[in-house]
This record gives C-alpha cells, sequence and structure tokens, in this order.
C-alpha cells in the first residue's frame, strides 16, 4: 500500500489512486488546471458570452425556442436559469428537467419556484419507475463506484431527443462550470453515457426490459446529434465571475431558493451515493474534488477546505432513517440492501464498455479543433 498524500496546494489526496505529486508536493489536477483550464477559462469573458447569445437568437429565428437548459434544482442549474433571464430577457429558454423518482421536496420547490418567478416554459419527462428501480438495483449489484449512471444517462438523453428531436434546438446551455467543476477523478467514476456498459449491467443483474428508458448510443453522443443534428454544448457560468456562495445569496433572496446542504443533493438518491457509499466502500470523498477546485478558482482558501473537511461527509444520526427509505423504494429490506452493499467493489473494465471508442473520438476531436 502506498503511502498516504495530501496535494500541497489543493486538498486532493491519495483516495484518488491515480494521482501524482511532482518535487513540490503538487498534484497533477493542479497542474492540469494551471497548465490547461485556466488559459482556457481566462479567455472566456462576458462580451464573448454576449455574442454567444446573440448567435443563439440569430439561429433560434423561426423556432419556438432558442435553446435548453436542465434544471435540476441545484445551485448551478438554478442560477444559470436565473442569469441568463436577467441578463437576455429576450431569450427564449426551454428548461427540461427529467424526474428519475429520487427528488427531494426541495428540489420540486425550487423547480417550481424557477420557473414561475422567472417565466421560463418547463418541459418534465418522468422515467417509468419501475424500469428506473429495476435499473438502479442493476448497478448497485454490479458493484460500481458511480451509482448515478441511471438517472444521469437517463438526463441527457431525454435531453437529447427532446431539444433536437422534438422541439429542433440546437443549443444546450449546461450549468458544469469550472469553478466547482474544473476536478474530477477520473477513478472516481466513469461515464455515464456508456450506453454499452448500461446494458451489459441491466442484462447481467436486471430483470425487467427496458422499453421506455432511453439509451443514448456512441453513434448518437459523438456523431449524430452533434455533427448530423448540429447540438452545441455550451457552458455560459464560465464566462462570468460565477462564485456558488454568492449566487446561493442571490437565489434565495430574489426567488426563494433552497439550500440542500451539498452539492447535488437536491436528489435523495445522490445524496447517499455521494457522502455515503462513495466513502464508504471506496473511501472517496467528492467533497475534496469540488472544494478543490473551488480553491484554484479563488473562492475559498485550502484551510477552510481542510476544515470543511473535518466534517462529517454524511449525518450519520439520518443513516438508518435514510437506507430505510432507499430500501424500501428499491423493493428490498435493509438486510439485503445492507449485503449488497457488502460485497467486493468492481471497476468500470469489469464490464463491457466503450472507453476506447471515447478515447478515439476525443483525439478525432482534438484534431478536427486544432485545423480550425
Amino acid at each position: 500500500m502506498s503511502k498516504y498524500q495530501i496535494c500541497t496546494n489543493c486538498v486532493m489526496d491519495t483516495t484518488d489512486p491515480e494521482i501524482t505529486f511532482d518535487e513540490n508536493g503538487v498534484c497533477n489536477h493542479c497542474r492540469n488546471f494551471y497548465e490547461n483550464i485556466k488559459p482556457v477559462w481566462d479567455s472566456l469573458t462576458k462580451e464573448k458570452l454576449d455574442k454567444l447569445i446573440e448567435k443563439i437568437k440569430q439561429e433560434g429565428k423561426n423556432k419556438e425556442y432558442d435553446c435548453v437548459i436542465g434544471l435540476s434544482g441545484g445551485v448551478d442549474s438554478s442560477y444559470l436559469a436565473y442569469y441568463l433571464r436577467k441578463n437576455y430577457p429576450d431569450l427564449r429558454i426551454l428548461a427540461i428537467h427529467v424526474d428519475g423518482g429520487w427528488n427531494s421536496e426541495l428540489a420540486v420547490h425550487n423547480i417550481e419556484n424557477i420557473v414561475k418567478k422567472l417565466d421560463i416554459d418547463l418541459h418534465t419527462e418522468v422515467i417509468n419507475w419501475e424500469e428506473m428501480k429495476d435499473l438502479q438495483l442493476a448497478y448497485f449489484k454490479s458493484q460500481l463506484a458511480n451509482q448515478d449512471v441511471p438517472q444521469d444517462h437517463a438526463f441527457f438523453a431525454t435531453l437529447y431527443h427532446t431539444a433536437v428531436d422534438k422541439f429542433g434546438i440546437k443549443y444546450f446551455l449546461s450549468g458544469s462550470n469550472y469553478a466547482t467543476e474544473s476536478i474530477l477523478p477520473f477513478a472516481w467514476g466513469y461515464d455515464a453515457m456508456d450506453g454499452t456498459q448500461l446494458k451489459a449491467i441491466h442484462k447481467k443483474f436486471g430483470k425487467i426490459p427496458l422499453k421506455d428508458y432511453k439509451v443514448i448510443t456512441f453513434f448518437e453522443r459523438f456523431i449524430y446529434y452533434p455533427l448530423i443534428r448540429g447540438l452545441k454544448i455550451e457552458k455560459p457560468l464560465n464566462y462570468i465571475d460565477y462564485h456558488k456562495d454568492k449566487a446561493k445569496e442571490i437565489l434565495m433572496k430574489e426567488i426563494d431558493w433552497r439550500d440542500y446542504g451539498g452539492k447535488h443533493h437536491e436528489s435523495v438518491f445522490t445524496k447517499f451515493f455521494q457522502s455515503y457509499w462513495l466513502p464508504t466502500k471506496f473511501g472517496y470523498d467528492k467533497r475534496k474534488a469540488h472544494l478543490s477546485s473551488m480553491i484554484l478558482a479563488g473562492q475559498i482558501t485550502r484551510e477552510e477546505a481542510l476544515k470543511e473537511l473535518e466534517k462529517p461527509a454524511y449525518d450519520l444520526s439520518k443513516l438508518d432513517e435514510d437506507m430505510e427509505y432507499l430500501s424500501k423504494k428499491l423493493g428490498l429490506s435493509v438486510n439485503e440492501f445492507k449485503e449488497i452493499m457488502s460485497q467486493p467493489n468492481k471497476y468500470f473494465t469489469d464490464y463491457p464498455n466503450e472507453y476506447r471508442w471515447y478515447q478515439l473520438a476525443r483525439k478525432v476531436y482534438r484534431f478536427l479543433k486544432g485545423k480550425k
């Protein structure tokens, strides 16, 4: 077993099995940020965002909507909706929410307030719960780290189909951002959009056919939607001074938005998965990645992040209640759920996957981008 080490610049450590450090103790995630991400981020300005939005409006002429945004009720997607409406009031936005069956009451409250107070049209897709339940249980049995795959895949598959096929929209404005997400170790969770792996896991552990659940293929993701149908994904929050805590204050004041207490905790399941499943089974504490991203963005200090990490990732006083809720919703007893959790961990390479094709696709995209 290798010796424990923590980065001298952020709070990433050897719980990322692929982390490396230079002679000054600075990790590869920090080096990647300074060498590759920051130069790109620094080049993105409000003026460029203004031009992008104008282009989106021009291309949206004669259509019902100019763009689509995903709306989960979390801080990033909520603030994106708020910012776009306040700064570009004539931008015709369609918000899409995908209900995978795990929403908290706070998420529902936030989404309702956002679309009502900002006057944004909302399209909601409710995933067939019996299929989602079966797929979610199959993923638990797979013993993989990324248990968010069933929800994440459903979200993007539904968004692609709805935005492009149903409404003919070519721009998806994402709430993803460098300020809180510039670091996310590959080893902590494989790509949720691998349709081959999703189908393989469901075939091995699932019990009912996925008739309504939409699955995105490699061809659709990398060729059909971006190249043939022209779908473009843009991240407006990277063009502005996006500060998570300030964004929360504005949302709470302006649209009665309510905080969940943790990143992505708008989903009951994701809260359990990120704050208990990952740290307990795999030793992965995603707070380290989010806090490290905020350190690099200059939003918090390393000392503040370390202090935050001293707090427990999960409120253990609620563990029995939450585990009982999750077990019941999945059709298991608590003991059956605990038995599943006790099984040996697996890695994504233990199941069929498209990883080598992803690598090839990204090389082609980088080559084509460099030729422009």
